[in-house]
């Protein structure tokens, strides 16, 4: 006697998984933008911001001329949630808002605001601002999305190694772009 059975599977409906908007995964580049001041100018430059968990990061640099004690650098985050990429994706105008944080002892943080002016999908304007010395500085550069890493982007290379100095001697470094750079 041959006994057939039939088993039935049920398979559990199974959610999509989240799709993310264009851009997540690829680098936000920003051009350098400067600003006037009352005597000089403010150069803001920003490296190549990284998405993780919806926060956009990376180093930053303002050259303020000719008050160069008055510049710094340190690292950028700019929150831009899942909503707010898509709707650049879709052409809108978004709000967006961010940290900076100096580098070196004080870490100073500060609040940033910006609007994002998509021209398309990949590249538009920001209108980027925060406080500094009691006053806004407002800088409006352009930005574009690349690959998840930029062709000719490379971070500075060490300084050379110095030859051992007599007691006493100060080691400088110098690198070819005219900023000064301790040894390492």
């Amino acid at each position: 006697m041959m006994v057939l059975l039939a088993v039935r599977a049920v398979a559990a409906p199974v959610a999509p998984a989240p799709v993310s908007p264009l851009g997540a995964d690829r680098l936000l580049l920003i051009d350098p933008s400067s600003m006037p001041l009352a005597v000089g100018k403010a150069t803001l430059i920003i490296g190549p911001l990284r998405r993780t968990n919806g926060v956009y990061a990376g180093d930053y640099k303002v050259k303020v001329f000719p008050y160069f004690l008055k510049s710094e650098n340190g690292r950028l985050a700019i929150t831009v949630s899942d909503d707010a990429l898509a709707k650049v994706n879709q052409g809108k105008v978004t709000a967006i808002t961010g940290l900076a944080t100096t580098s070196g002892k004080s870490g100073r943080s500060r609040q940033i605001a910006a609007t994002a002016t998509p021209v398309d999908g990949n590249h538009g304007k920001l209108k980027l601002w925060f406080t500094a010395g009691g006053r806004k500085m407002i800088f409006e550069p352009a930005y574009h999305f690349a690959g998840t890493s930029v062709v000719g982007f490379r971070e500075p290379p060490p300084a050379p190694a110095l030859a051992a100095q007599p007691p006493g001697t100060l080691n400088v470094g110098f690198a070819m772009d005219g900023y000064s750079r301790s040894p390492r």
